[in-house]
C-alpha cells in the first residue's frame, strides 16, 4: 500500500490563495485520498477572511501574526496554527509534506 500524497499549499496573498484552492480542489478530484493542507499568510489571510470557500475553507490554516496585525478573528470551518506560518510550513515539509507555492 502507498503512502498518500501530502500536499502543502502556501499562499501568500489574495492571488495565491486563490490558486491555492483551485489547486486543492482538483488534487482532491484527481486523487480523494491525498491529504491537502493550505497555509495562508500576510494579505491571504485577509482574502480568505472575506472570501468563503465552501471546499476548501476546512483544510486552510491562518498564521495568527497576520490575524492579530489585522485585528480580526478567524471565522469556521478556517483553522489558526499554533505558531507563525514559517515555522508550520518548515515542520510540515519536514514530516514529508510536499511545499508548493501558490
Amino acid at each position: 500500500m502507498t503512502t498518500p500524497l501530502q500536499i502543502l499549499l502556501h499562499a501568500p496573498d489574495a492571488e495565491g490563495l486563490q490558486r491555492a484552492r483551485m489547486n486543492a480542489v482538483n488534487a482532491r478530484k484527481g486523487d480523494p485520498h491525498c491529504a491537502v493542507r493550505i497555509i495562508a499568510n500576510a494579505a491571504a489571510v485577509a482574502a480568505a477572511l472575506d472570501s468563503p470557500h465552501e471546499h476548501t475553507d476546512a483544510l486552510t490554516w491562518l498564521c495568527p501574526n497576520s490575524l492579530a496585525q489585522l485585528q480580526r478573528p478567524a471565522r469556521a470551518p478556517l483553522q489558526v496554527l499554533d505558531g507563525p506560518a514559517i515555522l508550520a510550513l518548515a515542520r510540515l515539509q519536514t514530516e514529508g509534506w510536499a511545499y508548493i507555492r501558490a
